[in-house]
């Protein structure tokens, strides 16, 4: 069987639909953070992905925040799913259960630590070795520690005793288990673009968890030698822990590997990054079934990249999904509409009755017709009113005063009337007896200003002006420019002498470029200030490919 977590970065990025994305990444159980979709934003082409079964989780308060969604195959169907880690929004029966001690937290602290939509749990069985075994998968998005804000630190931090609590609960209950997603911390100084950068690297509380959440290990051959691989592992960070980070199982030396890069300064170009993506296996699910696990910097779409592994045992699928699958959702079960349906345009041709089935099949495709063409009946005869023909005969009515003309759009009334202009539905013959008619007045009939234009046969529009000869319309207005344009033009100047831009990029001092314009949008004295700064994508100190430290404040003055 096949894994594979994916930060998404808002679940409409996927180019080329859903089902071509899930394919393209050819994995049995797909696990996907921030997908940025609510439950009243949820529609059936996400929800209901043929071959597969889904498993979504959303963030109660904000609206295009967080939120995780696992597809499973459908030869890889669970037999129990939940959403969150609490177990507070588990009201269905099908739940995976094993909550652990959850006596230090408070119930609204872990009502909060649900409520951003951060967790999905799926349970499956497997095939290990002719013996079937319980497998529960955890897909994870783990919160942002914010500079800004020193709440959402601890916030982060209760994130992780619970999903630690939840994930060895399970464990001791006998099933194994995976732990994989968005976990926002790199672990060690070979996960990060820059360690020399941070003095306490080693000091961060988030680092810290994942030294106890982990057990150390790599593989012999790849690290050092079976001799020393021992004393070596007491030595790695995370050596007492019940889980293993299977990439650096397989990889544990290799450099640069990242799965996350600013879109904001192109550090992507360059790979300066972080890898805070990551599979978790239980050690003895790492070293019995895993067989391979790797990154996939090379697929793009989002400011992450997917993160897969491999095992050997084959999966079992239940011949029913758990209640949690969206397809048993009732908006997409048939059972209940959604809010926004209330608002679509209903289909009139159903609630017509039978004598008007020949009217146009939408109130807005008569409108069109009347405003682009209108034209009278065919018998010359005005419509009649529905008062009028349900009225006994003998009985007076007052006339309606109508105007011969139907109403036109309201486009129409701005509009410049034109005079003298062929209509162009007139057949040739048409064409040749107004042409006929034109020629037919004397040249002292026509006022020296007058404007012919001859449209229908495209011809440019010509203006004569007495005995000289005409010329187009191009040219005239080349040699007297209308109050309209000198107006138009003065204003302009006007408005650039007021309104003037930056001043013009200057270069950087190492490559000669120019730079790039950037705002502060930080909060603090700065805020709103523009400045310049190299404008290649960021990257490390050593890398002349990379940004420079060119930087200049954009002067007020200039």
């Amino acid at each position: 069987m096949r894994v594979v977590t994916w930060n998404i970065n808002g679940i409409r990025t996927f180019r080329g639909g859903i089902k071509k994305a899930l394919d393209s990444l050819d994995a049995d159980i797909i696990c996907v953070q921030e997908t940025k979709v609510t439950r009243d934003l949820l529609d059936a082409q996400t929800a209901i992905v043929d071959g597969y079964n889904s498993y979504f989780s959303y963030s109660r308060g904000r609206s295009g925040y967080s939120g995780v969604a696992t597809y499973c195959k459908d030869a890889a169907t669970p037999f129990a799913a939940e959403e969150g880690l609490t177990g507070l929004l588990t009201t269905h029966e099908g739940a995976v259960g094993c909550y652990g001690n959850q006596a230090e937290f408070s119930r609204d602290e872990l009502q909060m630590l649900d409520n951003e939509g951060r967790a999905v749990i799926t349970q499956h069985k497997v095939n290990c070795q002719d013996k079937e075994e319980a497998l529960t998968v955890i897909n994870v998005y783990c919160p942002r520690a914010d500079p800004e804000k020193p709440e959402r630190k601890q916030f982060k931090l209760h994130f992780y005793q619970l999903l630690q609590r939840r994930a060895e609960a399970i464990l001791k209950d006998g099933s194994h288990v995976i732990v994989l997603g968005d976990i926002n911390t790199s672990h060690q100084r070979i996960d990060h673009c820059d360690p020399s950068d941070k003095d306490d690297f080693d000091e961060n509380p988030g680092r810290k968890w994942l030294n106890v959440f982990l057990h150390g290990v790599g593989q012999e051959e790849e690290a050092v030698e079976a001799a020393e691989f021992s004393e070596v592992i007491s030595t790695l960070p995370g050596s007492g822990g019940k889980f293993v980070d299977t990439f650096r199982y397989f990889h544990p030396t290799r450099a640069n590997a990242f799965t996350c890069w600013s879109t904001l300064t192109g550090a992507r170009q360059t790979n300066y990054g972080t890898r805070i993506d990551y599979i978790f296996a239980d050690r003895h699910l790492a070293k019995g079934q895993f067989v391979a696990a790797d990154i996939m910097p090379e697929v793009e779409g989002s400011d992450h990249c997917p993160v897969w592994g491999q095992l050997s045992c084959s999966l079992l699928p239940s011949t029913k999904p758990p209640p949690l699958c969206t397809r048993y959702l009732p908006e997409f079960a048939g059972k209940q509409q959604k809010l926004s349906h209330f608002f679509v345009r209903a289909d009139q041709k159903s609630s017509l009755p039978e004598q008007s089935k020949t009217l146009p099949g939408s109130q807005e495709e008569e409108e069109k017709r009347e405003n682009l063409s209108p034209v009278a009946d065919k018998t010359g005869q005005k419509r009649l009113l529905k008062s009028d023909s349900a009225l006994p005969k003998g009985k007076k009515t007052k006339s309606v005063k109508t105007a011969s003309n139907p109403q036109g759009s309201l486009l129409s009334f701005f509009k410049p009337k034109v005079t003298n202009v062929i209509a162009s539905g007139d057949t040739p013959v048409g064409q040749r007896e107004n042409r006929q008619k034109l020629d037919a007045v004397a040249p002292s009939q026509i006022s020296r200003t007058a404007d012919v234009s001859a449209t229908a046969g495209g011809e440019a529009e010509l203006r004569c002006n007495g005995s000289q000869p005409c010329s187009s319309t191009e040219e005239n207005e080349q040699r007297t420019p209308t109050p309209q344009a000198a107006k138009k033009s003065s204003s302009s100047v006007f408005w650039k002498s007021v309104l003037h831009g930056p001043p013009p990029p200057p270069s950087c001092k190492v490559h000669g470029e120019p730079c790039a314009l950037r705002t502060v949008k930080k909060e603090g004295p700065n805020m709103g200030r523009q400045f310049f700064v190299c404008a290649r994508p960021q990257g490390h100190v050593s890398n002349p490919d990379a940004r420079c430290n060119f930087f200049e404040w954009v002067d007020k003055g200039k």
